[in-house]
């Protein structure tokens, strides 16, 4: 994800003029981004879309090979925004309700009572989650949709937020089950966590001979710079973003150029013109503006769309990946002024 150029101001004349973001709020939230780099080397992209997946209530898919400071990532971030984290490795024997929670028999009320999941969380780290049967991702997929669980009948709302963070591991697939299509288009965002370059490396061996304990963030000195309630608030601005009717056909010219694709077997749903929408939003919000313009659409097309399209298997066998797919489609829509 990279940060838009300058673009040329929006909405067109006649539109009312949106109002400008709470300077405070964004600084509260760009603070979160500095507080987990003091435990996290080099990953700020991934932190800046962890941020926009909070504000749209959407879920993220981290993709990156093992050692790349994804579970440090989560634990720092909840750190950095004081609120609860959990962590699930999920293996082939995982059950349902290892996570979403269970009826406990109570032998001295003679009553079941309902035990708690790790699901019931703010920031939930589903470690590995194609390690697992359909069943249990499924019983994991319903909770993000719905934010609740129902066991025995009753419903259970889940905190708010509540976030998951799917780690899919992208080197080795034996004994996996990889997530369906219409599982991926759930998560909102698709997020990669490359390995370090030389310097960042060398500064995460520095820290290290320092003394950093990944298990002490406080020694470390993360702390809380904002709370569930400033990303409430944060939330309800960024529901005030305006775009206009020009934006909005871009954004949809984008998901439908993917559907012509002749790479693609599988092009952008409805619900990820939505999804890009959304996220197209947030990160006008988090860069000062009040309304989206056709850069902040592009900024967010590759992590919002990449897991949304299936690539022909000739065109794999040819090299081809979605990333240069996307970048094709944003090559040849052509863009509002």
């Amino acid at each position: 994800m990279h940060a838009p150029a300058a673009p040329a101001p929006f909405p067109a004349a006649g539109h009312a003029q949106p109002s400008a973001p709470s300077h405070e709020l964004r600084a509260a939230l760009a603070g979160v981004r500095t507080e987990v780099a003091k435990a996290v080397v080099g990953q700020d992209a991934a932190v800046s879309g962890l941020v926009i997946a909070l504000l749209c209530r959407g879920h993220v898919l981290l993709e990156g090979v093992p050692g790349v400071a994804k579970t440090l990532l989560v634990r720092s971030l909840s750190a950095a925004l004081d609120l609860g984290t959990k962590r699930v490795q999920f293996t082939p024997d995982l059950m349902p309700g290892d996570i979403t929670g269970s009826l406990v028999y109570d032998a001295r009320t003679a009553e079941f009572s309902f035990r708690e999941g790790p699901v019931f969380t703010n920031l939930l780290l589903a470690d590995e989650i194609n390690r697992t049967p359909p069943k249990t991702q499924a019983s994991l997929l319903e909770a993000m949709e719905e934010r609740q669980v129902s066991v025995d009948g009753t419903p259970r709302p889940l905190p708010d937020p509540f976030l998951v963070i799917a780690t899919q591991n992208p080197v080795e697939y034996e004994g996996t089950y990889p997530l369906p299509e219409a599982q991926l288009d759930r998560f909102l965002l698709k997020l990669t966590l490359p390995l370090p370059e030389r310097e960042d490396e060398v500064e995460v061996l520095a820290r290290h001979a320092a003394g950093f304990d990944p298990r002490d963030l406080t020694a470390a000195g993360v702390r809380p710079v904002a709370d569930a309630a400033l990303l409430a608030h944060a939330r309800a601005e960024v529901a005030q973003v305006q775009v206009s009717r020009e934006v909005l056909g871009y954004a949809v010219d984008v998901c439908r150029a993917t559907r012509r694709s002749p790479s693609l077997s599988l092009g952008v749903s409805p619900r990820g013109a939505t999804a890009l929408l959304a996220t197209s939003r947030a990160w006008a919000w988090l860069s000062g503006r009040g309304y989206v313009t056709p850069d902040d659409v592009k900024a967010l097309a590759h992590p919002t769309l990449r897991h949304r399209v299936q690539l022909r298997p000739e065109a794999e066998l040819e090299g081809v990946n979605a990333e240069a797919v996307l970048d094709t489609v944003l090559g040849s829509v052509p863009v509002p002024r």
